[in-house]
């Protein structure tokens, strides 16, 4: 986009008049007369696309577990910068967390034994769901009868009834609070965030074998390996940690069932690198869950063989969920060594055994429990007593901090100041390196204290000129990109253009030409999906429903929004979950409301109130 960016001066002003030009409805599958119109709406600019290239994901590391976050790290526990006591414990059926600090134990909240929700598209509800390459139309939560029709969850287990629940849930926000809520049950969400997020590992022991029963099995990766072109060293690890030190056991090509399984047996821990792009059931979990991080939410999964490691000790940089899918596995949390290693940016080295002190957190892991661990926190397990492990680490929060948003807000602000302020043009003093450089640090010379003190006016004056609302827009065009397709709900398939009844038919298309009229009450398909955003002199709406459930396989889909358009845009993204007539939307003229919501509706991105019918 470099042709489309403007002055720094410009980001700061008013809207730039723009003609626009037709849109296309040729392919529409609502029918709607269109006529030419005028344009008298001015589009607003802002600094958008004066943010650099798009964040590039780090490569990962060959020692460590992986440092993107859809392929994030083995998920071994960590405890926090706040001590040797810096681990919760939370066990069902007790009043108060428990922990070294000597508290009591919480009860889990009735919330996990709520009737809850399941998922449909039948043909996806198996493990290995769709071919890595393949986009797919979203798929829908659903009841109890589908998923067992489909084989997928067990009847009555939690987990489907928290599925069945969400399928009742009109708002995505919503729903992703909610399923948060059932994942760390029972922690309260709100002490969670308040008090362990980013601060302490969390321990919760349900005492629940079955809870997280129909998520993953060993029976669902057998299944990917024999119908799923997985690839060894691209969707599948397998590595072992002996006697100190690991060792990657990768061989070339397709991961065929023999090749895994034998490894396996040879002692090596099985890693399925982004499982959510085989598993429908994966896939439908992290993309509800996105929503409540507002981050990209990632998975890997780990069959670790009994008697035996599979990595070395380290910290990642997500914010790690660990779930407990099968059998035991012992767990060493270590709180990070040095203050750089809290909530690391980078994930670390191998780490020997001589390289930590003592454990803030050992235990166990059974089905059904929770370990949750932050950035820094360094962490091992290894199978014991004869039983093979597997479990599913949900990361989050990768590269998503302070640091990260000023990184890309102060070389703009720079530049910006550069532009509109005189000051910060004017020639540094002539005989400035006299005075200045590590070899005059300790020197009285006041010229030297009149330089210091220029630098920190000018830095004060920098905030004045900072593109913010710019740049978050950017990292949330970025995290539209990097998001799941998302998972409707039988009521936003039901009301949205994926329910139309169109189809073929005794040699025709049939149930053709439904329409959009300005009493058709409207809003934005889900609440996460769409984000508007300003990039040289034009405005795009980039959205989540074509992406892939391959981490950035396609590149960011977008459509342009123009001028007279824009406020009936702001309107229908604030307004969600409430509808909107599209009489109401604040356009010029009534063509330019049924334009706009029939392009959306036709891109997926629009429910209605009530199911369109044929005129």
């Amino acid at each position: 986009m470099d042709g489309l960016q403007p002055s720094v001066a410009q980001l700061r002003r008013g809207r730039v008049k723009r003609r626009r030009q037709p849109q296309p409805h040729s392919g529409s599958v609502l029918a709607l007369p269109l006529r030419p119109r005028k344009v008298r709406r001015q589009l607003r600019r802002n600094g958008a696309s004066r943010v650099a290239a798009l964040r590039a994901p780090a490569p990962p590391s060959e020692d460590s577990e992986d440092t993107r976050v859809e392929s994030t790290a083995d998920g071994e526990g960590a405890a926090l910068h706040g001590g040797p006591a810096a681990a919760a414990v939370w066990n069902a059926g007790r009043r108060e967390p428990r922990g070294p600090r000597g508290s009591a134990e919480l009860p889990e909240s009735s919330a996990a034994a709520r009737p809850g929700l399941t998922l449909t598209d039948p043909t996806a509800l198996r493990g290995a769901a769709q071919p890595l390459a393949v986009s797919v139309p979203p798929a829908t939560l659903a009841g109890p009868q589908a998923a067992e029709a489909a084989g997928e969850l067990p009847r009555d287990s939690p987990l489907q009834r928290i599925l069945a629940e969400l399928n009742r849930i009109p708002s995505s926000r919503r729903r992703a609070a909610r399923l948060f809520e059932w994942l760390i049950a029972p922690v309260p969400p709100d002490h969670f965030y308040r008090r362990l997020w980013e601060r302490e590992a969390v321990l919760v022991r349900r005492q629940d074998h079955a809870y997280y029963q129909g998520l993953f099995s060993t029976a669902d990766l057998d299944s990917i390996l024999r119908q799923e072109e997985v690839q060894f060293g691209q969707h599948l690890d397998a590595a072992r940690y002996v006697r100190g030190r690991r060792e990657t056991l990768n061989p070339p090509g397709r991961a065929l069932p023999a090749a895994a399984w034998s490894l396996y047996q040879a002692g090596c821990s099985l890693r399925l690198l982004c499982p959510q792009a085989f598993s429908t059931t994966v896939w439908q979990f992290l993309a509800v869950l996105q929503e409540q991080f507002g981050s990209m939410a990632g998975s890997n999964v780990y069959l670790t063989p009994p008697n035996s490691q599979g990595f070395a000790p380290h910290y990642d940089d997500i914010e790690a969920f660990v779930l407990q899918l099968e059998g035991r596995k012992l767990w060493r949390v270590y709180r990070p060594r040095v203050p750089t290693e809290e909530l690391a940016l980078t994930s670390s080295p191998n780490f020997s055994q001589e390289d930590l002190g003592e454990p803030v957190l050992q235990t166990v892991l059974e089905p059904g429990d929770l370990l949750y661990f932050p950035r820094g926190f360094i962490h091992q397990a290894e199978c014991q007593d004869g039983v093979h492990s597997l479990h599913l680490t949900l990361s989050t929060y990768q590269r998503n901090t302070w640091g990260d948003f000023l990184e890309a807000v102060l070389p703009l602000a720079i530049q910006a100041a550069m532009e509109e302020n005189l000051e910060f043009r004017r020639g540094l003093p002539r005989d400035f390196m006299d005075y200045m450089g590590a070899q005059h640090s300790d020197s009285k010379d006041p010229r030297r204290t009149a330089f210091m003190e220029k630098v920190r006016v000018l830095v004060a004056r920098l905030g004045h000129f900072a593109p913010v609302d710019a740049v978050a827009d950017q990292r949330a065009k970025d995290f539209i990109h990097d998001s799941l397709p998302p998972v409707l709900t039988d009521r936003e398939r039901a009301l949205s253009v994926y329910g139309l009844p169109i189809r073929w038919e005794a040699g025709e298309p049939v149930n053709v030409g439904a329409q959009l009229t300005t009493e058709t009450e409207v809003h934005m398909l889900q609440d996460g999906i769409a984000r508007m955003v300003g990039e040289g002199g034009h405005l795009f709406l980039y959205y989540t429903v074509e992406n892939s459930r391959v981490y950035h396989l396609e590149e960011p889909k977008c459509l342009e929004i123009y001028p007279q358009q824009a406020d009936a845009m702001e309107l229908l993204l604030r307004s969600y979950p409430e509808f909107v007539r599209v009489g109401d939307l604040p356009c010029d003229s009534v063509e330019d409301q049924l334009s706009l919501a029939t392009i959306l509706y036709d891109k997926g991105l629009l429910i209605t109130k009530m199911p369109l019918t044929l005129n």
